[in-house]
């Protein structure tokens, strides 16, 4: 029997609120499944488990804040799940009529840290869980969820957009906007209108205090990364005519849904260029750099509202960029819907940062510890640029590094850089 404890999504994560089980004691789980949601001071992300099993107990009741690496539930050998199902009567519930009563855990784990077996106890059965009966349910997003009860609209009766069928902010807001909500929600319509300002204003402190809380903790790791972590930068201004002009030809070859943007390519010679320096790839733990195996390339995105998150596309210098644009989109979208996913907030292994969409020259970033380097990106103009001992304006990027002098120093960060500049002269090669 294994313990999954509260994953931590990030290094600025102390503890998480969890929101939501989206699995059940008695169900069979597989690697790689979402079986949960969690609020952190950021966001609300979905967390995967890291294992197959059955899931056993569920420990933790939603709506609990409880710290990184907290047990939240128990998983049980796929072996072992018939004789876990006669250990008492809580995987017989998942099968039991809906009961609306209230939010106690469904069950499910999120990712697994430590492997340890429980002390033999004897829990209670598992309390009843608002699930159909069918064991599916809708996905929902929490951000929908959340948005769906304020406006009185059932969100598992709601059309669903998102990834695999989820219901989002947007599929909810439609929903209430154009009528198309169930009968049953029919009713509460006509209260909207008066209800209206006391939803609004109860839900603005709290859309406030997360804000709050997010600008802290987005504070207080960017003061530690300061503080800790001696620094150095680098810049350099990369000529983008043949990066744009075989960017141009490629796409023009494609359907639009399969066209590429530059800040695809940037990110792929970004990949490319940390995968060559592996020093500045990786983490600093244990009083030691460590370099990974794999380049995860954290991509700092905006969040509707403000603060932002900087999730993992992984083994992004494997991709060729086709893959890599249609990764890059998908975690974009996910990220307005407010479905991010643990896997990809807890490993990123280089963070790039690019701000020339919104009309930044350059960006002199703060590393995110335990990383080691941070790539920025700024927009690409048309500037003086001298080659041939002639002076014309040709279209360029400024490119920066910030690198933690622990791991590497000023010749190893000039040549990812320079590395960087040789993909962009020949981005045949990020195909």
């Amino acid at each position: 029997m294994s313990d999954f404890t509260m994953p931590s999504l990030g290094a600025d994560m102390t503890a998480g609120t969890l929101l939501e089980w989206y699995v059940r004691p008695g169900d069979a789980v597989r690697r790689g499944d979402i079986v949960a949601s969690v609020d952190t001071s950021k966001a609300e992300i979905e967390i995967e488990i890291f294992e197959d099993g059955v899931v056993g107990e569920l420990l933790v009741e939603v709506g609990t804040r409880v710290p990184v690496g907290t047990p939240l539930a128990t998983i049980l050998p796929v072996a072992g799940s018939a004789a876990a199902a006669g250990n008492g009567a809580a995987p017989a519930t998942p099968t039991a009529t809906p009961v609306a009563a209230a939010p106690p855990p469904a069950s499910s784990p999120p990712t697994p840290r430590t492997v340890a077996p429980l002390a033999a106890a004897s829990p209670p059965a598992a309390p009843p869980l608002a699930v159909p009966v069918e064991g599916h349910r809708t996905r929902v997003s929490p951000l929908a969820r959340r948005v769906a009860a304020q406006m009185g609209i059932d969100p598992e009766t709601v059309p669903g957009t998102g990834s695999g069928g989820a219901v989002t902010r947007e599929d909810v807001e439609r929903a209430a906007t154009t009528g198309t909500t169930p009968p049953a929600a029919e009713p509460l319509v006509p209260a909207a209108a008066p209800a209206a300002p006391a939803v609004q204003s109860a839900a603005e402190p709290a859309v406030a205090d997360r804000r709050s809380a997010m600008r802290k903790a987005i504070g207080d790791l960017m003061a530690r990364s300061k503080r800790e972590i001696p620094h150095y930068h680098l810049e350099t201004a990369i000529d983008m005519t043949a990066a744009l002009a075989w960017l141009a030809e490629r796409n023009a070859t494609l359907a639009p849904p399969e066209r590429a943007i530059p800040a695809a390519l940037l990110l792929a010679a970004a990949a490319r260029a940390a995968a060559k320096h592996a020093q500045l790839n990786g983490f600093f733990a244990d009083g030691a750099p460590q370099p990974a195996e794999h380049v995860h390339l954290g991509v700092a995105l905006a969040l509707r509202g403000g603060g932002l998150v900087a999730p993992a596309i992984h083994d992004a210098d494997r991709l060729p960029l086709g893959e890599l644009m249609a990764a890059l989109r998908d975690l974009t979208a996910r990220v307005r819907a407010g479905t991010m996913r643990g896997s990809e907030m807890a490993d990123p292994t280089i963070t790039v940062t690019s701000l020339g969409d919104r009309g930044a020259d350059k960006v002199f970033g703060v590393i995110y510890p335990p990383q080691v380097a941070l790539i920025g990106f700024g927009a690409i103009r048309e500037r003086p640029w001298a080659a041939g001992g002639m002076v014309g304006a040709r279209p360029t990027a400024i490119a920066t590094l910030a690198a933690d002098h622990r791991a590497s120093d000023g010749h190893d960060g000039s040549l990812l850089l320079a590395e960087l500049d040789r993909l962009l002269q020949h981005p045949e090669e990020l195909a």
